[in-house]
């Protein structure tokens, strides 16, 4: 009897969520081999969460929570991951910031008297070299960011694009906003689609950054926009009979 074997990609393709925002980061291809430490590590590049607090969950494409991703030792490949899911990153310090104290009295210390303490955070990723901490890893970040910075200040505002994001179908539109969005990392490019294709009306945690209908308004990386001769489609809706 002839022997079958299952074989299976090295690499699985994952969206990104993250609990900072209700924006999606398009869709990453990682390693199998990848343990969860370094997944970490990539995740802080990408989202600008800490590598050494973030709480990782998987969900299917149905979006349910599939699992926990808490062993930091473990492989991806060990986690029952497929193409399409979705990686959600909490960051603690976050979630920790946007408590509602009420009228309750704040502590605070100075940049001085915090930098003095051995038993703070700062302290704790400083020993171990972790976050903003790690050279290697912030020297990364600051290329990635130079490099969105330079491709968002080419983006004019006002010419057709296309946007194209891994495993989903290109979508035309008209460039609205180009920079910094308020609470996010990095530079993000606006756009009106040219359908209700999108997440927003131009609005972030309420901040407007452009005008548009609801739903086909969307922030996307300037990696994922072309600029060019793209003409609006005409989307004549015909009546059924």
């Amino acid at each position: 009897m002839a022997d079958f074997k299952v074989i299976t990609s090295d690499f699985v393709n994952l969206h990104i969520s993250t609990s900072k925002d209700d924006i999606s980061f398009s869709e990453k291809r990682f390693p199998k081999s990848l343990n969860i430490a370094d997944l970490k590590a990539k995740l802080e590049l990408m989202t600008g969460g800490n590598c050494n607090t973030m709480q990782v969950e998987a969900y299917t494409k149905d979006n349910q929570l599939l699992c926990k991703l808490d062993d930091n030792n473990a492989l991806l490949g060990s986690y029952p991951l497929d193409n399409g899911m979705r990686l959600h990153v909490i960051d603690q310090f976050q979630i920790r910031n946007e408590l509602d104290l009420g009228n309750e009295p704040k502590f605070e210390l100075t940049d001085e008297e915090y930098a003095k303490k051995s038993d703070s955070v700062r302290a704790f990723l400083l020993k171990n070299k972790l976050g903003k901490y790690n050279e290697e890893n912030q020297v990364k970040k600051d290329l990635l960011e130079a490099e969105e910075k330079k491709l968002a200040e080419a983006t004019v505002i006002g010419a057709r694009c296309k946007v194209t994001v891994q495993n989903a179908p290109s979508r035309l539109g008209t460039v609205m906003y180009s920079g910094p969005v308020e609470g996010l990392s990095g530079y993000w490019i606006g756009v009106k689609y040219d359908e209700p294709l999108g997440k927003n009306d131009g609005s972030v945690k309420g901040k407007k950054y452009f005008e548009c209908p609801d739903k086909y308004g969307a922030f996307v990386k300037p990696h994922n926009v072309l600029c060019g001769d793209f003409p609006e489609e005409d989307y004549d809706l015909i009546e059924e009979i």
